[in-house]
Order: C-alpha cells, then structure tokens, then sequence
C-alpha cells in the first residue's frame, strides 16, 4: 500500500515534546508514521511509544513501517478515546501527546477514498470506512441543514446557494461522485470566487468534518490527552483551519487560567490554580524552507501546552 504522508513541522513537533528516552508517548494521529518514526528514533528500549489512528489503512501501514522499534505499538482507534486506550494497556500517566490534525496527505491523494474534488471518486470522505458517508449528507440532508454545515464548517458565505443547488440537482438524480458537487458548487458561486481560488475547498471541508465529527472528537480528544498527562508533560496539537485551532486555543487558555472568581471580587476566594502553562505564547508555523517543500504545511499551527507540576 502507498502511504505518503509528509510530516508537518517535524522537527518544531519532536521539540515540542522535550522527549525523555525513558518517557512514555502517544502519537494519537498515527498517519503515516512520519511523526510518531521520529518519536521512537529518541526512545531507549525503555521508552514507549503509543500510535493512534482511526483509519484502518494507516493504521496497516504504520504497523508495518513501526515494527523496527521494540517500544513502539499500534492501536486501532480515535484520539479521542486515548484514556480507554491507555487504560487498556495499563498506563496512568504519559509524558506526551502529538496530535496532527486534519486529513493525509494519502487521504487526500488517494482519490477512491473521496476526499478530493481534483479526482472522481464515490463521495465518500469516511476516515474509519464506515458510518455515514459524505454522499449520504449530500444526499439526504434538508437544504437548511446543509447550508448549516457548509457554512459553520467551512466558513463558506455562499453556502445557502450551494445547498439549494445542491437539493435541485439531487432532485434530478442523486449526487454520488466528487466531480459531481464539485460542479455544483462551482456554478453556485460568482465568477470573482472562481478565479481567485478553487471554491470547492471550504464545502468539501465542511462536509468531511461532519462526515467524520472532527470538532466532537477534537473537544472529546483534547480534554482525554490533557488529562492524560503527567506533571511536566506537554500536549502539542497541529491545526490546519481556523475552526481547530480556535477550539484548541480556546481549551489551552482555561487550563492557563488562575482564578475564575467574578470580576467583581475584592479578591480570589477560589483558590483555583493553572492547570498548565503555554510553551508557546503563539503558534509556531513552518519555516519557509519546509513551506517551498511541502505547501501543505502553509495554513498548519502547532500549539503546545505543558501540565503544572504543581498539580
């Protein structure tokens, strides 16, 4: 199997985590293995590494490309169930977590898996091949709940003309390849949106993060892997749109925060403590070599929080 995936900001990710070789760590968004190879390549045989992945075919292709490291094993499942993984394998405590957010490169260029609007495919976008299909929403969703997803989820100000569109062609006939919606939202949109950028990239965003429930899982993923850390260790999350990383941003800044008592408090009463400090105080973002190399580097940010080890 040709799994191509392209670690994003490799090197900023494995600082990020300030890795122990005796320390213990999960790579909840396994993918190709790019990150969680690094990961294991600073591990001693005392060392232990956990690769997580929804997807069935990374999940294959990083067991196989994982098996030349005693420490390192496996797991079929979503990130945001990491405590039940970790559970299971008898761990408490680890002393860090990646998550690399958004979909592969191998998802994306493998176009039977439909999440391209650049190759016909069955309308699919399904991370784990099962559950509802993106052609199922497509297809059987109202024109009120469509223009719902397409705009929160992708940001996208013509979404109520897509969605309309969307219904008056399924009407006709159902929608089952990715060449066919992209065609509708292209004639749904003015000439201007056309030319500046391809204007199939906001729906299809949208549609997958609802096929798969990516928000659910992030807000889910984030609190399990945070408090899945021990004292010191660090979380690090790559985003690549504005929905994530307004979700994690949003999530580190209440675990930085000290007393939540009313504003109009005299003084704290609730002695609440930081739950983590920020290791960054803003994003880091790729270098412009990595971005020449690899341009689907250009919209990742990498936030990263460490657990108080006053805790």
């Amino acid at each position: 199997m040709k799994f191509s995936h392209v670690p994003v900001m490799l090197t900023k990710c494995i600082d990020a985590l300030a890795i122990r070789p005796d320390g213990i760590y999960v790579d909840g968004t396994a993918g190709g293995a790019g990150h969680s190879s690094a990961i294991a390549s600073h591990l001693s045989e005392n060392g232990r590494l956990i690769a997580i992945d929804r997807d069935p075919d990374a999940v294959a292709v990083a067991a196989e490309r994982l098996s030349v490291y005693s420490m390192a094993q496996v797991v079929k499942s979503n990130y945001s169930d990491i405590r039940k993984v970790l559970d299971s394998l008898d761990i408490d405590r680890v002393d860090g977590i990646l998550l690399d957010l958004g979909v592969s490169s191998y998802q994306l260029d493998e176009g039977s898996r439909g999440f391209s609007y650049h190759t016909d495919a069955p309308l699919d976008m399904r991370m784990e091949k099962q559950g509802i299909s993106a052609a199922d929403i497509v297809n059987t969703y109202s024109q009120q709940e469509l223009a719902k997803i397409i705009f929160e989820y992708g940001e996208e100000k013509f979404s109520r003309r897509i969605a309309e569109n969307i219904v008056k062609k399924r009407e006709v006939s159902p929608i089952e390849t990715t060449l066919q919606l992209a065609d509708i939202i292209r004639q749904s949109v003015p000439q201007k949106a056309r030319r500046d950028k391809n204007p199939c990239k906001k729906t299809f965003q949208a549609i997958r993060i609802a096929v798969n429930g990516e928000l659910e899982h992030l807000s889910k993923g984030l609190d399990e892997a945070f408090y899945s850390l021990r004292a010191g260790g660090r979380l690090a999350v790559i985003t690549f749109h504005s929905l994530e990383d307004r979700l994690v941003k949003q999530r580190f800044a209440g675990w930085c925060r000290g007393c939540i008592c009313p504003p109009d408090f005299p003084q704290c009463v609730c002695g609440h403590k930081p739950e983590g400090v920020l290791v960054n105080r803003k994003p880091l973002e790729a270098d412009q070599q990595e971005l020449e190399e690899n341009n689907r580097s250009r919209s990742a940010r990498l936030r990263i929080i460490e657990r108080s080890a006053d805790l």
